[in-house]
Formats: C-alpha cells, sequence, structure tokens
C-alpha cells in the first residue's frame, strides 16, 4: 500500500533540477514547518539532497522516486540553491542536513524532542554521546544503533525497526551515506515511529572525525573541494562523474 503523507506537500513549492523536486525553503522556514508539523511528520522522511544525489537520481530512475517520495528533498547542496535562484526560486537558500540537525538539538530539550541515531560506526556514536553531554544538556537521547556493514536479514530489520518503535523518538537521524540511507528512509517509510532525516556525513561532523569546510567556501560553491582535499582516494572519481554531469545538465541544457 502506497504511504499517505499526513501533511500536504503542496505548502512546500519545489523546483525541479534533473528530476528531483528540490524544496524552495532556507533554515527558518524548514524550523517552524518542522515545529508546526513534528507529530504528523512521524514515518515521514526527509532528504537533504546534495549534485551526488541529484546526478544520481538523474541516471536512475528508482532513486529519482526515492528523492521525491519523502515529505521533502532540501538543498543541502549549494549549487542546487544557486540553481534554483536562477531559475527565479528567489527564497531558496542552502539548507544542510547536518545544520539542520544542529539546531534542532538546540531547542530539543526546551520542546521535549526526543533523538534516535542510526548509522556510522560504534566509535563515532561514543563520541557523538560526549559531545551530545557537553553541549546539549537535557537532550533525550532515546536510543543509538550502528548496523553492520552488509544488508540486514529480514528478521534483523524487523528487530531494527522494533527497536527504534520501542524508543518512540521524535525524530531518527540516518547517517548511512548517501544513496543508502535515503533508500533505507523509503523502505521504512510508515514502518518507523518518528520522522527519518539523513544527514550523509554529519555524524562525523558532529563527532569531529572530519571537518566542514569554513564558511566561505561553502558560500563559493567549494566545500566539494575542500571535502576532496581530505579524501581525495575515495571522491575523486564521484566528483569528477556527478559534477561535470551536474554543470552540462543542470547549467547547460537547464534539466
Amino acid at each position: 500500500m502506497a504511504f499517505r503523507h499526513r501533511v500536504d506537500k503542496s505548502q512546500i513549492p519545489v523546483c525541479k533540477i534533473m528530476g528531483v523536486d528540490i524544496a524552495v525553503i532556507n533554515m527558518e522556514r524548514l524550523l517552524d514547518f518542522t515545529q508546526k508539523h513534528i507529530a504528523e511528520l512521524s514515518g515521514d522522511y526527509m532528504c537533504a539532497s546534495n549534485v551526488h544525489t541529484t546526478v544520481t537520481a538523474y541516471e536512475d530512475e528508482s532513486y529519482c522516486a526515492v528523492q521525491n517520495g519523502g515529505i521533502m528533498a532540501i538543498p543541502d547542496g549549494k549549487p542546487l540553491s544557486v540553481v534554483g535562484r536562477w531559475r527565479g526560486c528567489a527564497d531558496m537558500e542552502r539548507t544542510t542536513g547536518p545544520s539542520y540537525m544542529e539546531e534542532i538539538l538546540k531547542i530539543s530539550a526546551a520542546r521535549g524532542y526526543s533523538h534516535y541515531f542510526y548509522g556510522s560506526t560504534e566509535e563515532t556514536l561514543s563520541k557523538l554521546r560526549n559531545v551530545f553531554a557537553r553541549c546539549y544538556p537535557g537532550l533525550r537521547v532515546v536510543g543509538m544503533y550502528s548496523p553492520p556493514f552488509r544488508p540486514l536479514t529480514g528478521e534483523e530489520d524487523e528487530a531494527v525497526v522494533k527497536r527504534i518503535n520501542d524508543a518512540k523518538p521524535d525524530f531518527v537521524w540516518i547517517g548511512l551515506g548517501a544513496p543508502k540511507q535515503e533508500r533505507w528512509m523509503a523502505e521504512h517509510q510508515g514502518r518507523i515511529t518518528g520522522f527519518m532525516v539523513g544527514v550523509g556525513a554529519g555524524f562525523d561532523y558532529m563527532a569531529g572525525n572530519i571537518r566542514r569546510a569554513p564558511e566561505w567556501m561553502q558560500a563559493c560553491c567549494l566545500e566539494w573541494l575542500y571535502r576532496l582535499l581530505q579524501d581525495p582516494k575515495r571522491l575523486t572519481g564521484r566528483y569528477w562523474h556527478t559534477n561535470t554531469r551536474f554543470i552540462w545538465h543542470a547549467v547547460v541544457r537547464g534539466k
């Protein structure tokens, strides 16, 4: 049975970029939307979209459906917001998954929000616990789980769903990396208690495993270069493929 959103998606304007409906939004409006609808968002998911995920979606119809199947896909990558503004969406600003997570954590103690963290390694999750204790007093973390680096069996998956649902979180933060985390959220849409948000490297940023680019590099669409310099072996091939295709299809051809 198809999932039925409990929040009207039409209230969120979008800019279609290479087939992906990127939300025309900024952080202030996203936080306001979240606080108004957090109860209705339980069981739904949100993608944090960038050049890599957008090009992947353009080349993979099933993944495009995943990107468009949640409540929204926010413009995590600066090039997406730039293209959106070129196309007349003046209110579209870069709104990253990791920054959204930080903003939600800041207000969680006052609002009573609870959180579950799914993904990454036990070492990183342990670092996160220390960060939360130091920086977010009163934060309610109702669970953390580092899944094995292999597909889960049906029984294991059911056990994970039960573990999360028994904890009754308001937010379920997914740190599996793209496209794995988006596919996981789509597969569990309607089965999970809590609002699922894919934050990619957000766990590693907050744990201090990797550094975020300086603000000036983020503003100049150069965060990819900063990431590349930190991990050239893994990212060189990916960035060559996705960046060139994004420029050709989204910028030159206007897809």
